[in-house]
């Protein structure tokens, strides 16, 4: 109708410049400029008048034409699904097998028997240091040792044969293990010069040179690392304690490496924190390819929530009254694509991205709107652009 309506009044216009006017192609054969520049400018404001008047006819058809107020919509089913929360952090990689090796002993480090990259395992000898004639003590202390032996032996066969006097039996009972015990001591002593992995893995760093002189507690001699077991730290709001548990599913993401994987809660700590009120977890990680290393960043999407028949719906068609309720729309009677609007109370739980879950007030199969959803009114007709 309104197409019509614009079609008569241009051709009105029209046939009344071409009553009492030039045509324009008869101005143009003129080559006059400023009669072409005069038409020009005369047609401009005639059109801008035609505009505003299709304009006013556009309005009136809408307010009076039923079909033209009509919101448009779209809608979706609503469907039950696995809803998945996670709680997303960081965290940082860890191994308990990352250690800087001290000596036991003071002295010169006489040989350095490793080199960095290279693997060792579990007891081996790492280096050696000067024991300071300690050796030649332990032989003569075991020469001692010996005879004190000897001279039990000599003794206890006496005793078995009533032979001396337990006096004499006790002292050489007494003296031997003494000097046995000694030369253990002093065995144990030259141990401490001989330096071996605790455990098998890497020496990632030497750290002290050979022929360097070292001390207890005070130089560092070899950095070993295992990267078979490596785990993820990380620290967890409190309020998440009773959610976060041993065993809990955790997506793992390395964005340096561009690489991703699944993992478990192997861990999860029984002390809070008071400066921060968090509790420290710990996610074991695969390290088959050696890529992943000690204090790597990690970014962790833990699942503390799952709801098994959840409904989700967009955040973005919510709104709220002025109770504070919430509410979206659904829609009744649909007849083809004509429907009515029906305002629905809901309330909701936790939201992932982009969609929210709805915890009452839509059950399965209901079609709700979604585009136009802001736009209608409960109770009013809608026509249905597209079904989801």
């Amino acid at each position: 109708m309104k197409h019509i309506i614009s079609i008569t009044i241009i051709a009105l216009l029209l046939a009344s410049c071409g009553n009492k006017e030039q045509s324009v192609e008869d101005i143009l054969d003129t080559n006059n400029l400023e009669q072409i520049r005069k038409r020009k400018t005369q047609l401009d404001g005639e059109q801008q008048a035609i505009a505003a008047q299709l304009k006013q006819l556009d309005a009136k058809i809408k307010e009076l034409d039923p079909q033209e107020r009509v919101p448009l919509i779209t809608t979706f089913d609503a469907k039950a699904s696995v809803f998945n929360h996670y709680v997303e952090l960081q965290g940082n990689v860890s191994t308990k097998q990352n250690l800087v090796i001290f000596p036991e002993y003071s002295g010169i480090l006489t040989r350095v028997y490793v080199k960095e990259g290279q693997k060792v395992k579990k007891g081996q000898i790492l280096a050696k240091i000067d024991d300071g004639g300690l050796s030649q003590q332990v032989a003569q202390l075991q020469i001692q040792a010996d005879l004190a032996k000897t001279t039990f032996e000599r003794q206890e066969r006496l005793w078995n044969q009533k032979i001396g006097s337990e006096i004499q039996y006790l002292q050489a009972k007494s003296n031997y293990e003494a000097q046995q015990k000694a030369v253990n001591q002093l065995q144990q002593q030259v141990g401490k010069t001989i330096v071996r992995a605790p455990f098998t893995g890497t020496i990632d760093d030497v750290i002290t040179d050979q022929g360097s002189v070292v001390a207890p507690g005070q130089s560092q001699l070899f950095r070993i690392v295992n990267l078979k077991d490596m785990y993820i730290e990380t620290d967890v709001p409190e309020r998440y304690i009773t959610n976060v548990t041993p065993g809990k599913n955790v997506q793992v993401e390395f964005p340096i490496l561009g690489k991703s994987m699944n993992g478990k809660i192997r861990q999860a700590g029984n002390f809070i924190n008071p400066a921060n009120r968090t509790f420290k977890v710990e996610v074991a990680v695969p390290n088959k390819d050696n890529t992943i290393k000690p204090n790597l960043t990690a970014k962790l999407k833990i699942n503390d929530y799952t709801n098994d028949n959840a409904i989700l719906i967009p955040q973005s068609i919510i709104s709220e009254n002025a109770k504070g309720e919430q509410y979206v729309y659904t829609i009744t009677d649909k007849t083809d694509n004509k429907a009515k609007a029906k305002r629905v109370i809901i309330t909701t739980g936790k939201t992932q991205g982009d969609d929210i879950e709805v915890l009452s007030g839509l059950k399965n199969g209901d079609e709700i709107i979604k585009e136009g959803a802001r736009s209608v009114k409960d109770g009013q007709e809608v026509k249905i652009l597209i079904s989801e």
